[in-house]
């Protein structure tokens, strides 16, 4: 595997080194130790998948603030997504920075997402299957967000979402109850 910082610290372009031969191709996605090596603890503790039906269905900006909070692993098994991590911790020289990364399921590649950090993608292509490897497990009621929107923030999708949940539409603005822990 390839380990490439973003410009956000902690967030990382993880990109397998598939073994290529006459059958196709086989790529180790996750290894511990290979992780520590690029100096990133994680072992997931639970594995999820988002089924999306429609071209341009946004999901996100979500996070869990501490004591629950999560890191992530994200890659897309079926179709095409704009990947969007976004800087939420106190104290971070990048808070309120994003870093948006296109992930498809031809290339492998994957994002990681540290713990304070908010996850979203837009869907690019209808039918497409993203998986999350997470750790720790996740811990129903703490969930939070912000808005994919909000100008605080100015996340250059590349095009507006057809399809969104209530929920992620209405996130107030940041600093106004959605801020890190004020959930």
């Amino acid at each position: 595997m390839r380990f490439a910082p973003t410009d956000i610290a902690g967030v990382v372009v993880v990109d397998p080194d598939p073994v290529l031969d006459d059958r196709g191709a086989f790529a180790r996605l996750h290894c511990p130790a290979e992780f520590a090596d690029a100096g990133i603890d994680f072992t997931p503790a639970q594995t999820s998948l988002s089924r999306n039906t429609a071209a341009l269905t946004l999901r996100g900006m979500h996070y869990q603030p501490a004591p629950h909070g999560e890191t992530k692993l994200v890659r897309v098994v079926r179709g095409r997504i704009f990947d969007v991590a976004l800087d939420l911790r106190p104290g971070s020289p990048t808070l309120g920075r994003w870093t948006g990364v296109e992930l498809d399921a031809q290339a492998g590649r994957a994002l990681f997402i540290p713990e304070g950090v908010a996850h979203g993608f837009l869907t690019l292509e209808a039918d497409t299957d993203v998986l999350y490897q997470i750790a720790p497990m996740f811990e129903p009621g703490y969930g939070a967000g912000v808005r994919w929107n909000d100008p605080a923030f100015a996340i250059a999708w590349p095009a507006d979402p057809q399809v969104i949940s209530e929920r992620d539409a209405s996130y107030p603005d940041f600093g106004r109850e959605a801020g890190p822990g004020g959930r």
